[in-house]
């Protein structure tokens, strides 16, 4: 049986619950994994709360890690005991067997541990979307980045930092603080203290940066479009504090504002397949993903509660027991 993790109803973590659904062989051209971890994303939350309604019952999760247990007659380039990964739609990650169009899985190398690669490939994804698709962010250009010590925020630094940009990011905490420099965040602005516009503009000597990336939503959304340089860029990835309200267009003089979405961009194979490729191989190039939180299958309302609380720093992945 494969065993997952459901909810019946939107709501709070608290509906989740355990359930067993049948095992069914592949169809042409698919393949079932025996899965080992499954990222936690806010996505998923989204899903749960019914922000982002799923066909009920519903089983969350956009990425997990495997092995490959059956191949369809017709999948010639996988074979049962193959290490593979996968992220994006349809939902349903939180659990120990799942089958996919072989489009959608992903081949991992020996050198990429479950570890490394749960948790962080939708968030890898996101960042290749973000800097090189939606940003083109180059050498010599500045970039805030909110919450720059969440899974996301760490590896948008790290990777930021690497084509030799300038990193400005928000942060909730001193210890949060300590994470993102750590990590390679230039400047990091404690926001419950500090306004975060005006001290970015002071950083950047008035003149704004060329890319913002904000997760937050709320009022934070139109706060960020003051921080832009003339022609920048603000991209929205997320309102967990709340949804973005409408944005007037004269506040859109001489600034572009985008709202991508990862889960769109993974729809269209040959992008999904590229992103992956490069983040694969700045994984084996070093750049390194924070230890972050695991949780057991069976514990994700807490994993789910712990990441709304802000209680959550880098890759937050659910352990899925054999």
């Amino acid at each position: 049986m494969n065993l997952v993790m459901e909810f019946a109803q939107p709501g709070t973590p608290d509906v989740l619950r355990s359930a067993e659904r049948p095992v069914m062989p592949p169809a042409a051209g698919e393949v079932r994994i025996r899965q080992t971890m499954a990222g936690v994303n806010f996505v998923d939350i989204y899903h749960r709360s019914g922000l982002y309604p799923l066909p009920l019952p519903a089983v969350p999760g956009v990425e997990a890690t495997g092995v490959v247990e059956a191949v369809a007659e017709d999948v010639t380039d996988l074979k049962v005991g193959d290490r593979v990964g996968y992220a994006g739609l349809p939902a349903g990650s939180y659990a120990t067997v799942r089958t996919l169009p072989r489009g959608r899985v992903l081949r991992l190398g020996d050198d990429l541990p479950d570890e490394k690669v749960a948790g962080s490939l939708l968030r890898g994804l996101t960042a290749h979307m973000l800097l090189v698709t939606v940003g083109r962010v180059k050498a010599g250009d500045t970039v805030l980045i909110h919450a720059a010590a969440g899974g996301l925020g760490l590896i948008l630094t790290r990777w930021a930092k690497r084509i030799g940009a300038r990193t400005i990011g928000t942060v909730g905490s001193p210890e949060k603080a300590a994470l993102a420099r750590f990590h390679g965040l230039d400047h990091a602005i404690p926001y419950r203290e500090t306004d975060f516009v005006d001290e970015t503009l002071r950083l950047t000597g008035g003149r704004g940066v060329e890319f913002a990336i904000d997760g937050i939503g709320a009022d934070t959304t139109a706060r960020t479009l003051k921080v832009l340089r003339p022609f920048g860029t603000l991209a929205n990835v997320g309102q967990v504090a709340g949804p973005v309200p409408t944005i007037e267009p004269a506040a859109l003089n001489n600034r572009f504002f985008t709202r991508p979405s990862i889960l769109a961009l993974t729809q269209d194979g040959e992008a999904y397949h590229a992103a992956a490729r490069e983040w694969f191989a700045l994984l084996r190039d070093g750049l390194e993903v924070p230890a972050g939180h695991t949780y057991a299958l069976a514990e994700a309302a807490t994993a789910h509660r712990d990441m709304e609380a802000g209680q959550t720093t880098g890759a937050v992945r659910l352990a899925i027991p054999g």
